[in-house]
């Protein structure tokens, strides 16, 4: 409780209770929302010496869809606020907890929990085997393309793929329009829905927000920051996001390009703070954590956002910028079954282990792994053990709540 209590001292006092809130919702929403907590638990725990760029946040909620710049649908990692160069360990050791308590609020047992994370593990491992084998250019090359995929499966995963991936292209830019905006007296302006979306005069708006977009725009490559000027901001408020970030300075922007309202382009400008990680391998070489983030990312993804870059406020917080909306879309992994959770799994793992092997020696890291079995089933046991500890670290916040020590609003 004491390390994610330090973590609101920046926050937004009043989404605070919302984070809480989110957090307790079940024991796999405090795991997503306690990085910090598992990252001190890694930090005791022996690795092979091995370093990659890593995610710090590996559960399967932060893997998704979204559009590469070519307007293809692909399937990657997709949340790098805490990501630094670390053990690879803790980003697969996180992962396969993660299907574990995923399984277990689907009500699945635990000889099945245990099968799952072993899969997870061996996909890691077979799918670093194969890097191993390939130059630098193709691992930097290769990537997971949505319909490639599609083509590959059969059954209720292909049609649920299918599905996510239909989602996933109508939740683009002029969606968003229709959803967060309404013209009012001929303008058209962010709606308010608080506390999820809101106007804050006091903050962002007194920011100066030109400089801040004129340092933003110098961080894109030339012929991006050349569309990129076709475009001005005219709303912004704050926007509620995921569960960890709760409380951080997260905001929306709206942009217009030419003055014509129907060619909108929506932004992201999302607070990156100290990684949960820094205190466990050292500070980034990056003093400006949006550009760690950024920097991770563009190592990690196959493809990133077009508009990936960073600023900093006038009062000294950093922020990445990405877009709101470009067909992203992710999977509810409540509603799945015990093979499709499995093989999704599977295809995590596989991803996570590319990402590693771009940034990381996959020839060292696949001799460390092995053929045999032995590392899947002791990441399975940390797993599922991990699991525990996660369902009662999720029992003394749901306590704290329930005795008035700790404020929480629930099911916001």
């Amino acid at each position: 409780m004491a390390l994610l209590d330090a973590q609101n001292a920046n926050r937004f006092p009043d989404l605070v209770p919302v984070r809480w809130g989110r957090m307790v919702a079940s024991p796999f929403a405090f795991f997503r929302g306690s990085a910090a907590v598992m990252a001190a638990d890694l930090a005791t725990s022996p690795v092979s010496g091995l370093v990659t760029q890593v995610c710090g946040d590996a559960h399967l909620q932060n893997f998704g869809l979204f559009a590469s710049p070519e307007r293809r649908l692909l399937f990657d990692l997709n949340d790098f606020d805490e990501t630094l160069p670390g053990p690879w360990e803790w980003d697969v050791k996180r992962l396969a907890t993660s299907i574990v308590l995923a399984m277990r609020a689907n009500g699945v047992d635990g000889a099945r929990q245990r099968t799952a994370a072993e899969s997870c593990a061996r996909s890691y491992r077979e799918s670093m085997a194969s890097y191993a084998t390939m130059s630098s250019t193709e691992v930097w090359y290769s990537k997971v393309d949505v319909d490639d995929s599609l083509t590959e499966m059969v059954g209720g995963s292909r049609l649920r793929l299918e599905r996510v991936a239909e989602r996933a292209r109508q939740r683009t830019t002029m969606h968003a329009l229709a959803r967060l905006t309404a013209v009012v007296d001929g303008e058209r302006r962010i709606v308010d829905d608080p506390p999820i979306v809101e106007h804050l005069p006091q903050t962002m708006d007194t920011y100066d927000v030109r400089a801040m977009v004129d340092e933003y725009r110098t961080t894109l490559t030339e012929e991006r920051r050349y569309l990129f000027d076709r475009f001005g901001i005219i709303d912004i408020a704050r926007k509620v996001v995921g569960v960890g970030s709760v409380g951080t300075h997260c905001w929306i922007a709206l942009a217009v390009a030419d003055s014509e309202q129907d060619d909108p382009l929506f932004l992201q400008v999302k607070e990156a703070t100290r990684s949960v990680l820094e205190p466990f391998v050292g500070r980034s070489a990056h003093r400006h954590h949006g550009e760690r983030v950024v920097v991770g990312q563009r190592m990690m993804q196959a493809a990133s956002d077009l508009f990936l870059g960073w600023m900093s406020s006038n009062e000294g917080r950093d922020y990445y910028v990405r877009q709101l909306r470009d067909m992203k879309g992710s999977v509810r992994t409540e509603v799945m079954s015990v093979g499709d959770l499995t093989n999704y799994g599977n295809r995590c793992a596989s991803v996570l282990a590319r990402a590693h092997a771009r940034s990381g020696d996959p020839v060292a890291l696949a001799g460390y792994l092995g053929r045999g079995a032995t590392f899947d089933g002791a990441v399975a046991a940390y797993a599922r053990a991990y699991a525990d500890q996660a369902e009662r670290d999720h029992a003394e916040l749901r306590r704290a709540i329930d005795s008035g020590r700790v404020p929480a609003i629930e099911g916001v």
